[in-house]
């Protein structure tokens, strides 16, 4: 009786599956070889990164002039792709770290391709602000190191140097999260292989590990050191990014509001993309017994939280824009002049995306359907996204003198660089799915017997046969 679970909780591996059926589903993607999706799928992110890598090259030839910078509007395509980037690696920690010391069975199908997408969601964001320096081969200029220009030290007073060191500690944290849950899954691969090289390889990868009661203890005491390290880190980390704007001394930027709402919808945009990427991989890679109803619908149940954190935020927002009387808020990115202006088509593209649409979700039905949470996670980060763009954009587009008011317009190297970008993660993806196994394994076995549809019938029928 230690693996009872109550049967009015619905199970969270379907199917008749046993210990075996588990270990030869996850390993199936990395031992049989790549279908005609996966290949398509492959070559199409992998000739969209060679486009942004190619507009990468050209803007380090030929300078940042042949972005569709101004004047008045220094910061705009980047800095929003940056900002991005950022709040879609958040879910990954969260769902690991923070689920983890509430004990969250539920986790364990979802974790292990959340954190992949973290840490390649944070490579991507890296990439702008080494970019929109000019000047990117000096780029470790922006640590505090020993040089030979005599007393050379960063800014510690700019936020865009707390970025530097908030970031950096998130990616190499998340990494070492990441690969100490992989351990007990590369040795089983490694145990699986027939080719000495696949061998060799998962061997080295696995650490000797042996599958012994010690190495099991380090492993889960080590687990939740890390996600006790790693929860302070989800809110810092955007709460920080968030500091970018709300330190400065712009109209509509100088707020107390940004920190919390931006920690709201970084988890509101990265539980949207992680419902992206596991909405095609269970159908990919045949993982329906292992990622279920159940499990969008937790997640979608989050989207709901976080999305109504982030409106709260929008109608604070709007109300002091309106409220306050102020000529200077009244262009800000959430007030009636951004309703009416010339950017409203970005502002009412967010209101659709990230107030409208996502409020279908408090219907049960689209809640635990699969197509209509692929297509709403997709319609989130698109509203996100230009969340970000109008923050940046409308509030520097008018500026203090109506002599500075300007318009901004992408050129094809800003549209070229961002669609890099996202091919660059899709094919770090696709190739982390050919070669990881992309559920935790050992730590789904061991809810197994607890939440296993098979043996909560078993559970129930004796729970009956009790009662008679």
């Amino acid at each position: 009786m230690s693996h009872y679970e109550s049967p009015v909780r619905q199970p969270l591996i379907i199917g008749h599956k046993s210990y075996h059926d588990v270990t030869v589903d996850i390993a199936r993607p990395i031992e049989e070889k790549s279908g005609k999706l996966w290949w398509l799928a492959f070559g199409i992110a992998l000739v969209t990164f060679l486009y942004g890598l190619g507009c990468i090259a050209y803007t380090i030839g030929t300078g940042i002039g042949v972005w569709g910078l101004n004047r008045t509007i220094g910061w705009a395509w980047d800095i929003t792709n940056f900002v991005w980037w950022v709040g879609i690696g958040h879910a990954g920690t969260l769902i690991s770290a923070v689920l983890l010391l509430f004990r969250q069975k539920w986790r364990m199908s979802i974790n292990r391709s959340a954190e992949a997408m973290t840490i390649f969601a944070v490579v991507q964001a890296a990439l702008f602000p080494v970019i929109h320096m000019g000047r990117p081969w000096v780029g470790y200029w922006v640590f505090p190191i020993p040089n030979n220009f005599g007393s050379f030290w960063v800014n510690f007073n700019s936020p865009l140097l707390w970025d530097v060191f908030a970031i950096s500690t998130y990616f190499s944290v998340s990494v070492v999260f990441w690969y100490m849950g992989l351990i007990p899954d590369f040795a089983m691969i490694r145990d699986r292989a027939k080719k000495p090289f696949s061998k060799k390889i998962y061997g080295i990868l696995s650490m000797g590990w042996g599958g012994k009661a010690k190495h099991w203890q380090r492993h889960e005491e080590l687990s939740l050191v890390l996600a006790g390290l790693c929860t302070p880190l989800v809110f810092s980390v955007h709460t920080i990014v968030s500091f970018d704007f709300a330190t400065s001394v712009i109209k509509g930027w100088h707020s107390t509001v940004y920190p919390p709402y931006f920690v709201a919808g970084a988890i509101f945009s990265g539980f949207a993309m992680v419902q992206t990427l596991l909405s095609v991989m269970r159908k990919v890679m045949h993982l329906e017994a292992y990622i279920t109803r159940t499990h969008i619908e937790l997640m979608n149940i989050v989207i709901i939280v976080t999305g109504g954190m982030v409106a709260v935020a929008y109608a604070t927002e709007f109300w002091v824009g309106w409220y306050s009387g102020s000529r200077y808020e009244d262009f800000t990115y959430f007030s009636p002049g951004a309703a009416v202006g010339p950017y409203w088509w970005a502002f009412w593209a967010l209101i659709i995306c990230n107030v409208l649409v996502p409020g279908l979700l408090w219907i049960r039905k689209i809640r635990r359907s699969y197509f209509w949470t692929f297509v709403i996670s997709i319609v989130v980060n698109i509203g996100m996204w230009f969340e970000r763009f109008d923050i940046i954009v409308i509030n520097l587009s008018r500026d203090y003198l109506p002599g500075g008011w300007t318009m901004f317009m992408p050129t094809f190297v800003d549209v070229g660089i961002f669609i890099g970008t996202n091919g660059f993660f899709f094919v770090l993806f696709l190739l982390y799915a050919r070669t990881f196994p992309v559920i935790a394994q050992a730590e789904l076995k061991t809810i197994l017997k607890s939440s296993g549809e098979s043996y909560k019938k078993h559970h129930t029928e004796d729970d009956h046969h009790h009662e008679h």
